[in-house]
């Protein structure tokens, strides 16, 4: 970057800093939010593991259950 671009981030950043100090409710609405984004991330994460396990488990149950049904059979009855 060259000085003049990184003198003008700075001089952004800086009366960005300077506005959030002037209004405090906007910076705790910018904490809350990114709280909240991160407790949805974690909670759409665990619900999708817990849907991953559910899932698999499902799919093993069904696989018993196919073989117990597979050794069920039955025998034919003599003619007579």
């Amino acid at each position: 970057m060259t000085p003049g671009v990184a003198e003008e981030a700075g001089q952004t950043a800086r009366s960005f800093i300077d506005a959030l100090k002037t209004q405090p409710a906007v910076l705790a609405l910018i904490i809350s939010n990114l709280l909240l984004l991160g407790f949805m991330f974690y909670a759409l994460r665990a619900g999708a593991q817990f849907r991953q396990d559910m899932i698999k488990d499902n799919f093993t149950y069904q696989r018993e259950i196919s073989q117990l049904l597979a050794r069920c059979v039955v025998p034919e009855k003599p003619p007579g």
